[in-house]
């Protein structure tokens, strides 16, 4: 095994295709349902919100998808993003297991979103969409689309969680800087998010309500779409040029992994990583333990319904089986912005119910602590998001140490904190608080989920 620190590609090396897992899966996923039917949805359900191109990947079964010359020149800017082996980490937890990090916070706006987000600018723009509306939590999401609408000449209004408009001004202000319109969600610009103010003037708003209304600008426009950010097969596609790469260099460094780490919000970095090594898997290549970590405080996967649920809380969205905490379930407002969402993506909730991936969940100040020594070993600080994966990978470390056993382990670094560094504040001065969820809102919201027929 090589002393390396770092494993880079030329942009020659950028993947010509995106990898759809469905293409592999032992079992096709549930269909998406109409909510008045409870059939099928067709194209044209999905029409008013999204271009025909991006409806077309998201029912695909190919296995491989082109990625369009523009996008790939785009790409250019970042990718391919770094592989690093984490030496420094590996010394300072006295373990023998080998961790490698693939790093996607030296994107423009700082994440992996733009690898989506450049992607559905492009076919936007391609079908002559002037103005897009999104959601976003952190301020992850809406400062990749933001970066992309300023690439494609589009016009991007943003609804941000109120919790995370007060605690991330200067995310705001990267997308501001980006061009875009940055709205408090709840907000008094829809119906939706009037309705929500009407019956708790002071919501701290969900990535269920900003999404609510932003789905509701778009479906009222028609020179308005809406994109997304995580979540839909069509996002989780795009982001597995991140484990594409990582393969590759992880060929670079003679070194294959025993694990794959990535935090879970929606699902859109764990997949971006873990699917192309599911992949690899599903095709009898070679064997891999995948796990997902996901807040306690928002546990989908792990305390969630497999059921079908809404996307959002007014339900303007079609029905989706995912792992649900419920549409109307609002979490306590920690600093991982980008996790607080009340599903998990379809595709990934089926692969957990596959037995193909697992699943944890941790509070934030243990996630905290492993982010602060992560740091201080390796000399990036992560996002908030990402500390779920760093405290996942440590942890497997850490039992291998105690174990006596040498696994590789190669973790999603899908964000730098930069711009949540009062998050980080907070947390030294001892004032992060590992927040529980309202256990009575949690069951009267798993007691609303529809009821489907196909069920």
């Amino acid at each position: 095994m090589s002393d390396q620190h770092k494993y880079v590609m030329g942009e020659d090396r950028i993947p010509h295709s995106w990898y759809n897992v469905i293409a592999d899966l032992p079992a096709p996923p549930p269909p998406v349902l109409h909510p008045g039917t409870g059939q099928p949805i067709g194209p044209a359900d999905l029409a008013p919100l999204f271009p025909m191109s991006l409806i077309g990947q998201e029912v695909s079964t190919e296995r491989h998808i082109e990625i369009p010359g523009p996008v790939r020149d785009v790409y250019r800017m970042w990718r391919p993003t770094p592989l690093y082996r984490a030496h420094r980490l590996e010394k300072a937890l006295g373990t023998s297991a080998r961790i490698f990090y693939k790093y996607e916070g030296v994107s423009p706006a700082g994440s992996h979103k733009p690898n989506t987000a450049v992607a559905q600018a492009y076919y936007n723009k391609a079908e002559g969409v002037k103005k897009l509306s999104t959601e976003t939590g952190a301020g992850q999401w809406g400062s990749a689309l933001a970066f992309a609408g300023a690439l494609f000449g589009l016009d991007v209004k943003v609804y941000m969680v109120r919790v995370s408009y007060n605690q991330k001004p200067y995310r705001r202000a990267l997308m501001e800087t980006y061009g875009a319109r940055c709205v408090p969600s709840p907000s008094m610009e829809t119906a939706s998010g009037r309705a929500i103010l009407a019956e708790h003037p002071d919501s701290p708003g969900s990535l269920g309500i900003a999404i609510s209304e932003a789905v509701e600008v778009a479906a009222q426009n028609d020179d308005t779409k809406y994109a997304l950010g995580s979540v839909l097969n069509h996002v989780l596609l795009h982001q597995t040029v991140i484990g594409q790469e990582a393969i590759a260099q992880m060929e670079m460094a003679g070194a294959y992994p025993d694990i794959v780490v990535g935090c879970t919000g929606g699902g859109s970095n764990f997949a971006g990583i873990a699917f192309p090594f599911l992949g690899a898997k599903l095709s009898h290549k070679r064997d891999v333990r995948i796990i997902a970590v996901e807040p306690a405080a928002c546990p989908s996967l792990t305390r969630g319904r497999y059921a079908f649920d809404f996307g959002d809380t007014a339900h303007l969205t079609p029905l989706v089986k995912m792992h649900t905490l419920g549409s109307t379930f609002i979490p306590p407002g920690f600093h991982a912005g980008g996790l607080r969402y009340h599903g998990m993506s379809p595709l990934v909730s089926h692969c957990k119910e596959l037995g193909l991936i697992e699943a944890r969940a941790y509070h934030q100040n243990p996630c905290f602590e492993a982010g602060v020594l992560f740091a201080r070993a390796e000399g990036i600080v992560p996002a908030p998001e990402a500390n779920h994966a760093v405290k996942g990978a440590i942890d497997e470390a850490v039992k291998a140490r105690e174990e006596g056993r040498s696994p590789t382990i190669l973790f999603n670094l899908c964000g730098h904190g930069h711009f949540d560094m009062q998050a980080y504040t907070d947390y030294f001065a001892g004032k992060l608080v590992d927040q529980e969820y309202d256990e009575a809102m949690l069951e009267a919201s798993l007691a609303a989920l529809p009821k489907v027929a196909a069920e």
